[in-house]
Order: structure tokens, then C-alpha cells, then sequence
């Protein structure tokens, strides 16, 4: 019988890998918008611990099944704080094994069931009214078209082996050699490499061993080389992040790496091991056909490649997790440099969730924090004046801005309790205040910053933005006391800088020697300014509004009173008669 390569084998492998792709997205994506938010504040609570990271990585990645998701969601969370570098190693340990359920689900022999169960739920998902049926029709939309692709994926590959030159070819692909089996395990690599899915790299594994093409062991050997493959995903995912967050995709990559080279020399007596468990417990031998409507299949190849890449993973892990100390020592040392790391202003470095039953501890933590997120916002003027020391992009550091006044503000709202004093719930909510116009003032310099950052400026329209930075940044010495250099303490008025509208006046008196582009950023720049003292002046009123030293004060001393115990000798009251 002569083979139509185009109809025969082109179009079910091509269209059976689309259609098992666009599966493991479609899940992916209805699983994660279901529930990838609260999973990520879930991690940020349970990996506090090498073991709770390890179990935390397991199951989110069990339910969002997406190791490279995953992988990236941590080094994400390095780059904010949220995770310390120690936890996220072993977080990452846990997603290699989370992944490999995926695996082990996409072994199941449900193919002919994909196409229907796949349009029963792209129905569901066309007349869904809510978001949440949607969500849920399209995880299991695509968890059906995962099974469909990979049973179009092995019919179509069945004809290779009818194929004398195709089967020449794969022959030089067999693993029955070490060398033979290095040479599967870092084509494998790439090809997950450049497909970005381990998944998909094992799903078409188990296609070709399903069909024949490839014997049951080398399908097992190419397994191997999709967990190594997928940890280019995490570090090109970091390569614009903060040293710890690179550290974290070092550190997936270095776990896979070194699993891999202990494994490799332990490959072929695993391979038998692997083939007695299955008979033991009754599945059959992988390397067995199975008859099916006159064509030979081998059912038990994805079985033995989904059960191989688990048990990879779980002794991967096994082995590793007590060195999570050790990766994390000879990580942190990965681009170490005299400097300091640049301060990252997303994280809160006062707020301790201990102290927000002590109202006298957790006032002036709110405090210094907020002052840490004007420091902040001062730096965008470093930003605007192009200094080398200040973050590079303005968008990114106002992100980080962004994200540390949320956490401020909620932590501040959540020191208001029922049986407070009206004097100190008056001073949280004047803190509250203060967090809120801080958050506007730093957004008013993240606009200076980026205006004069994508302009550039004639030399008489230079001098005007440089006179309008400086007299910003003498403004913001009346909240910060600290700011820039430290006042020679001249006599007063010695050092004055003109006013808004005199500079505005300037500005469009340049006429001819500026653009009306450049007189239009001006004008936009100094409104910016303008509403960046008045944001300032509200600060200061805000601190002067409540004598907040004597209340915190007060509340010290009746803390203090409360748990000072009763002397002894001391004479109680006693109830009259």
C-alpha cells in the first residue's frame, strides 16, 4: 500500500501537535485564571520553608500544570522579595515533580474520547454566561484536546515505520549506548528549548513510541532530555530581573543538570527496573504490540515515559533536597560584586506583621517605611538628571513604587481595630493620608522622569528643566529633611528659584529657538512639578495634623501599664461588704 506522505502523515502529525499545543494552552489558561492569583499569594505564604517550598511547588504546579509557568511565577517573586532565594530553590524542586502528573495524565488511553469531550466543552465555553463556567470549559476544552492531538499525533506517525529511509534515520537515534543515549538526551534538550514545553516534547515522544517509531527505551532517553530542555524558559525569564532572581533560574538549571548526569550512567539498570515493576504489577511489557483494527500500536510507551519521568523527578529531588543549603551558598555567590545589589523599593523592609498588634512598634514602622517610599519617588529626579546610580527604567522602579504603597496602606488599614482609642485610630488614618498623597507624588515625579527621559532638549530648554528639577528637589526638603545635600545653612531666602508660572512665562518666550514639541513637554513637566509641591505642602500639613510622638507615647505607656505585674505587698481592692 502506497503512502500519501502529505495526507497520511503531514497532516494528522501537524495538525495532531497544533491541536495537542493549543490543549495544554487552553488549560493552562482556564487553570490559571481560575485560580493563578490566589496560588501565587499562596506560595508567598507556604514557602517559608525548604520542605513547605517543595510541597508548595508540587501542588501548584499539579494544578496549573505548567512547570514553566511555574518556574517563572517563583523567579517573579524572587525579583519582588516575596521569596527568599533558599525557598525558591526547593519551590522549583517541587514544580519538576508537580509537572510530571501532566504527564502521567496525558498517558491515559482516552484519545478517542478528545475530539467529543472537546466539542461538549467548546460548547459550554460558547453559551458560558459567567467567567468562571468559561474558565472551567476552557481548562477541560483543552484538557480533551490534549488526548485528541496525541492519538491524531500517533496515527500519523504510524506510517513512518513502513518507511525504510525514515527508519534508517531513527535507528541512529536509538538508545542503546551511552553514548547513543547522550546524544537523544540533548536533541530532546533542544528541541523542548526552542518548543518552550517539556510537555509537548514528551507528548510527541509518546506519539513516536505509541506508533512504533521509536522503541519504548529511547522514548524513555528523550524524557530525560525535555526536563533538561526546560530550563532555558526560566532563565530567559530572568535576564532583565535582580541578581537573586537570576540565582533562582541558576538554580532550576543547575537541579536538572545535575540530575541528569546522575542518571545517565544509572540509565539502562533503571531501564530494567523500570520494565520488572511493570510486569510486577501487572501492566504488561512496553516493548509489546497490541493489535488494534489490523495495525500494531505499543499503548504502554507513554505509560512507561510518564511513570519514568516521575520517578526521575521525585529521586532528582530526594537526592538534591538536602543540599538546598549548598545550592544556596554557591548561588549567592553567582555575580557577586563589591557593590550592593540595587535597593528593591517593591518589598517592605519595616513592616513586620508581628508588630501590627502593637500599635507603638507599628506606627513608627509605618512611618519609617513610607519616608523609604519618598525616597523612592526622590529618585526619579536622580532618573530625570540621567544618573548612572539610578534605575535605568522609570517604569519599572514607579512599578516597584506602586507595589510598595498598596502594601503600606493595607498593612496601616489593618491596625484599625474596634477597641482602639479615637486619638490613635484618628492618627492611622492620618497615616492612610499621608500613604495616599506620598502615592501621588511619586507618581508626579515618575512623570517628570519619564517626560524628560524621552525628550531631548536645546540648551535653553535644558536650562529651564534643569531649574525646574532643582527647585523640585529643595521642595522636597521640607518632608525630607535628609534630601540631597545638607543645607549649608545660609541666612534665609539666600537660595531661591523661581516660580512655576515665571518658568512657564520662560518657556514660551523661547519662540524660535525651541520646537513646539519640546515647549509642549516643558509645560506638561512643570504642571507635573506644580502638582508635586502641592502633594508636598499636604504631606506636611498631614505630619502636623496630629501630635502623632504624644499619642504613640501614650500608647507605649498604657501597653507598658497593662503588662507591668503587680508588686508583691501590694494591697489589692477589696470588694465592700
Amino acid at each position: 500500500m502506497e503512502i500519501d506522505i502529505f495526507k497520511d502523515i503531514l497532516v494528522p502529525v501537524i495538525g495532531g501537535l497544533g491541536i495537542f499545543m493549543l490543549g495544554l494552552e487552553f488549560m493552562a489558561n482556564g487553570i490559571q485564571a481560575l485560580s493563578v492569583n490566589s496560588m501565587r499569594n499562596f506560595l508567598a505564604r507556604a514557602a517559608g520553608t525548604p520542605i513547605k517550598g517543595v510541597l508548595a511547588g508540587t501542588l501548584i504546579t499539579g494544578v496549573i500544570q505548567s512547570s514553566t509557568a511555574m518556574t517563572v511565577m517563583v523567579v517573579g517573586l524572587v525579583n519582588a522579595g516575596v521569596v527568599a532565594l533558599r525557598p525558591a530553590i526547593s519551590v522549583i524542586m517541587g514544580a519538576n515533580i508537580g509537572t510530571t502528573l501532566g504527564n502521567g495524565l496525558i498517558a491515559l488511553p482516552l484519545g478517542p474520547l478528545g475530539l467529543i469531550c472537546g466539542g461538549i466543552f467548546a460548547l459550554i465555553y460558547c453559551f458560558a454566561k459567567t467567567e468562571k463556567v468559561r474558565n472551567i470549559a476552557l481548562a477541560c476544552m483543552g484538557f480533551a484536546l490534549i488526548f485528541y492531538g496525541l492519538n491524531l499525533m500517533t496515527g500519523g506517525l504510524r506510517p513512518l515505520r513502513n518507511m525504510p529511509e525514515v527508519m534508517e534515520l531513527l535507528q541512529t537515534l536509538k538508545a542503546d549506548s551511552y553514548f547513543n543515549l547522550i546524544k537523544c538526551v540533548l536533541i530532546a534538550a533542544a528541541i523542548t528549548a526552542m518548543i518552550h514545553s517539556s510537555s509537548a516534547t514528551i507528548g510527541i515522544v509518546m506519539g513516536l513510541g505509541a506508533a512504533g517509531v521509536l522503541d519504548w527505551t529511547t522514548a524513555v532517553a528523550f524524557s530525560l532530555g525535555a526536563d533538561l530542555g526546560t530550563t532555558i524558559t526560566s532563565w530567559m525569564a530572568s535576564l532583565n530581573l535582580s541578581k537573586n532572581a537570576k540565582r533562582a533560574a541558576y538554580a532550576h538549571i543547575s537541579f536538572n543538570i545535575i540530575g541528569v548526569c546522575i542518571t545517565v550512567p544509572l540509565f539502562f539498570i533503571s531501564i530494567q527496573v523500570l520494565h520488572w515493576a511493570m510486569g510486577a504489577f501487572g501492566m504488561g511489557d512496553p516493548g509489546v504490540a497490541v493489535v488494534v483494527d489490523g495495525k500494531e500500536t505499543f499503548p504502554l510507551v507513554p505509560v512507561a515515559v510518564g511513570l519514568y519521568s516521575t520517578v526521575f523527578n521525585i529521586f532528582n529531588t530526594a537526592l538534591l533536597f538536602p543540599f538546598v543549603g549548598v545550592f544556596e551558598r554557591v548561588l549567592s555567590r553567582v555575580g557577586r560584586t563589591d557593590e550592593e545589589d540595587v535597593e528593591d523599593y517593591s518589598t517592605p523592609k519595616y513592616l513586620d506583621s508581628k508588630l501590627s498588634d502593637d500599635f507603638a512598634k507599628a506606627v513608627p514602622a509605618v512611618q519609617q517605611e513610607t519616608a523609604r517610599h519618598l525616597q523612592a519617588g526622590a529618585m526619579f529626579l536622580n532618573i530625570a538628571r540621567g544618573d548612572k546610580k539610578a534605575p535605568s527604567d522609570p517604569g519599572e522602579h514607579y512599578l516597584a513604587t506602586d507595589i510598595l504603597s498598596r502594601d503600606i496602606r493595607n498593612y496601616t488599614a489593618n491596625l484599625m481595630k474596634e477597641d482602639l482609642p479615637y486619638e490613635q485610630l484618628d492618627l492611622i488614618a492620618s497615616l492612610i493620608e499621608e500613604a495616599d498623597f506620598t502615592a501621588a507624588l511619586t507618581e508626579s515625579m515618575h512623570q517628570v522622569a519619564r517626560r524628560v527621559k524621552r525628550e531631548k532638549f536645546s540648551s535653553p530648554a535644558q536650562a529651564i528643566v534643569n531649574t525646574a528639577l532643582d527647585k523640585l528637589d529643595m521642595s522636597l526638603r521640607d518632608i525630607m529633611p535628609d534630601h540631597g545635600i545638607p543645607d549649608p545653612r545660609m541666612p534665609a531666602g539666600h537660595v531661591s528659584f523661581p516660580e512655576v508660572d515665571e518658568l512657564r512665562a520662560r518657556t514660551l518666550a523661547m519662540g524660535p529657538n525651541a520646537g513646539a514639541g519640546e515647549r509642549g513637554t516643558i509645560l506638561a513637566l512643570l504642571g507635573s512639578i506644580e502638582r508635586a509641591e502641592l502633594l508636598i505642602r499636604r504631606i506636611d500639613a498631614e505630619r502636623k495634623s496630629v501630635n502623632r510622638q504624644t499619642v504613640v507615647a501614650r500608647a507605649a505607656a498604657r501597653k507598658e501599664n497593662r503588662e507591668r505585674p503587680m508588686d508583691e505587698g501590694t494591697l489589692s481592692p477589696v470588694p465592700a461588704e
